[in-house]
């Protein structure tokens, strides 16, 4: 590590919790800025590794790495060989370089197109030989829905999840082939692979038919649920697919050819694929310029997620807890004391210096600072390039002239002011001066004075409801997952410290009890982080798509983020349905609130439909009747949700049928008054 980066190692009697290594870090950070700390416990033989991500226009994002004796040493090996630096390289390397090394590390591109130029040939020659399919749209569907539940196949094969078997898929082709000697009339396809989807991953062990020469042949796999590896609407339509051996001996050949990773380790070879990589195929093979779709990158994404999101959290908190968002409440307080943490670096660079202080004019060119005070002396507006100061200019942005850095610079000390004299106390304000808001947020949450501020944000987290109308393969639902995802954590981490506190104080048995229910909920799940990302994919996303294909990539993804929290086949939960959640279907069309549908039952004006066309008698007992069956489906959907989300994740195929079937009936009314009309 060179000499102008800093690393920290502190000994302790224990590891400080999370909370307190924040506030470490904010103090290390206010003496250089790229840093990270490593905490060491040496009586449990374990190590914690502090990161703060830094991206501009993103809130600094902490990221501990766990590191324990008893484990296996190759994920430490493998970040130390990313970032050493060896003695040759120490006095020529610069910190950008040392930073570029970091980010490199972790850069999927390069991987990610290779890879996705193989996958287009691989695709168009698995799609020829597909059989029992004559619309080619549903032969393209149909080859993609295979290759996505054969590539979340080999992930979750490579951590051992299948049987024990690295090579599980490969190794089942071989045994089959065995198996069937010369007799081929079934194929792998037929005979083995989809046992595998219906009955080994899509139903729990007590409810597979298995007679005992296809139970050894599955071994013990994972019951996943998801609904991913149901019957799919294709294979219910076209009971005669078939697809034969060969298909899949050239495309096993072609995974194999690369190594799966089911988590966030850097990418160091060009044979190395992980979730985010594969993400961008789907991306990129979904979005094709034919079916008007266009795929919205992740910097935009993010920024109108955290600009509508945040807000309406807010807003929702300030009912539950006005006097927190008093213009002199603890809130706002927030800004005033640290105005720096919550203006963007880029905003910052060059006007405000490491330990907060103004750069003064007097640092500036002597063209700039007359400039500055007089709109007609020239100001040499030459922009600033990399190829003048590789290692990046003091004062100005790479493509900036000094003329647009005077006004940053003024737009810089403006907003300072503001923060510091208290003039900013609403949430909106900082979305018009382009604050921080995500990191506000995580903050407010954190450093929350009283209960009563925490339980009014946990609330608003957990009842949020957020419709991606158009969802194609889930950017935007992404991105939101993201910011719920370090809401929903900070909010558990603050409870933990509010039970902390009063642990060893005489308290009521009652206090904080709802704290000790979510956090003993979650204390019930092996993997907390699952558990997070579940109830948010859960309670919170909703996505409609017009494309089928794109809702179900949509939920693959969102399964591949789940099950890459997961480290031991133990640990791994039924996945959530999230048929109800993400669905195909046309948003244009349709009654889009009550109001409509109540409408729709009563409309009697000239020149609309009269109530005697109307499917069932009077209008008005119509409606009513709609209504308490609304109210059952209703219902029906809370407690399959629950199901999934609190009592254990098991839900049975039935259950959805039925709720399925209630849906279809309710859908079907609504769309015959919709075609009277």
């Amino acid at each position: 590590w060179p000499r102008n980066a800093v690393s920290s190692l502190l000994f302790a009697p224990g590891v400080p919790d999370r909370p307190t290594r924040i506030k470490i870090d904010h103090k290390v950070t206010k003496s250089v800025r790229e840093h990270f700390v490593i905490y060491t416990d040496q009586a449990a033989g374990r190590q914690v590794w502090h990161w703060v991500r830094r991206e501009p226009g993103k809130p600094a994002a902490s990221r501990d790495h766990r590191f324990d004796a008893a484990q296996s040493g190759d994920p430490l090996i493998q970040r130390l060989d990313q970032i050493a630096v060896s003695m040759e390289e120490e006095e020529g390397i610069t910190l950008p370089d040392v930073s570029n090394r970091f980010r490199a590390a972790f850069d999927a591109d390069k991987v990610t197109k290779k890879f996705y130029d193989r996958f287009k040939n691989e695709h168009a020659a698995f799609l020829k030989l597909v059989k029992g399919l004559k619309s080619d749209t549903d032969l393209a569907w149909y080859t993609s829905l295979m290759m996505n539940r054969l590539m979340f196949v080999y992930f979750i094969q490579k951590k051992g999840f299948l049987d024990g078997d690295t090579d599980y898929l490969k190794n089942r082709l071989t045994m089959v082939q065995k198996l069937r000697g010369k007799d081929r009339f079934q194929t792998f396809y037929r005979y083995f692979l989809l046992r595998l989807f219906h009955e080994g991953l899509g139903l729990p062990p007590d409810e597979r038919h298995l007679d005992s020469e296809m139970e050894r042949l599955l071994g013990r796999v994972p019951f996943l649920n998801g609904g991913f590896f149901e019957v799919h609407q294709l294979e219910a339509q076209n009971p005669e697919i078939d697809i034969p051996d060969k298909a899949f001996e050239k495309l096993f050949a072609f995974f194999e050819q690369y190594r799966w990773h089911l988590d966030d380790r850097p990418l160091r070879a060009d044979n190395e694929i992980n979730p985010d990589v594969v993400g961008y195929i789907f991306e990129k093979y979904i979005n094709q310029k034919q079916m008007g779709a266009y795929y919205t990158k992740e910097d935009i994404t993010e920024y109108i997620s955290k600009n509508t999101l945040i807000p309406f959290l807010f807003d929702a908190a300030e009912k539950k807890c006005p006097i927190a968002f008093k213009p002199d409440g603890f809130l706002w307080k927030l800004l005033r004391e640290d105005p720096d943490r919550y203006i963007y670096p880029a905003v910052r660079h060059g006007v405000v210096k490491k330990d907060g202080a103004i750069v003064p004019e007097t640092e500036l060119p002597d063209f700039v600072q007359t400039g500055m005070h007089d709109p007609k002396a020239r100001m040499f507006d030459k922009r600033y390039n990399l190829q003048q100061a590789p290692a990046g200019d003091p004062l100005r942005l790479v493509t900036e002239t000094w003329r647009e850095y005077v006004y940053r610079r003024n737009r810089c000390l403006e907003i300072r002011e503001k923060l510091q004299n208290g003039e900013v106390h609403q949430i909106n304000d900082l979305i018009t001066l382009n604050l921080d808001i995500w990191q506000f947020a995580r903050d407010a949450i954190v450093t929350s004075e009283g209960p009563e501020l925490l339980r009014a944000f946990w609330l608003a987290i957990e009842r949020v409801s957020v419709l991606d109308p158009t969802c194609g393969s889930g950017a935007f639902l992404f991105a939101a997952l993201r910011i719920l995802e370090s809401l929903y954590s900070d909010c558990l981490e603050r409870m933990e410290r509010f039970i902390e506190d009063i642990q060893d104080k005489p308290h009521h048995p009652k206090q904080f009890a709802d704290f000790k229910e979510v956090l003993a909920q979650i204390a019930k799940h092996p993997n907390e982080r699952y558990f997070i990302l579940k109830s948010a994919i859960l309670n919170n996303l909703y996505g409609v798509d017009i494309m089928a294909e794109a809702v179900e990539i949509c939920k693959l993804r969102l399964f591949l983020k789940l099950v890459a929290q997961v480290e031991q086949v133990e640990q791994i939960e039924p996945l959530p349905d999230m048929d109800f959640n993400i669905r195909t279907g046309n948003t244009l069309v349709g009654y889009a609130t009550e109001e409509q549908a109540r409408k729709a039952f009563s409309e009697k004006d000239a020149g609309k439909f009269k109530q005697g066309t109307l499917p069932f008698g009077e209008t008005v007992d119509a409606f009513r009747r709609f209504e308490e069956e609304l109210f059952i489906v209703e219902r029906a959907f809370k407690q399959f949700r629950d199901q999934q989300a609190i009592h254990g994740g098991k839900v049975s195929h039935k259950d959805k049928i039925d709720l399925r079937k209630r849906l279809a009936k309710l859908d079907d009314e609504l769309d015959r008054y919709l075609a009277s009309e």
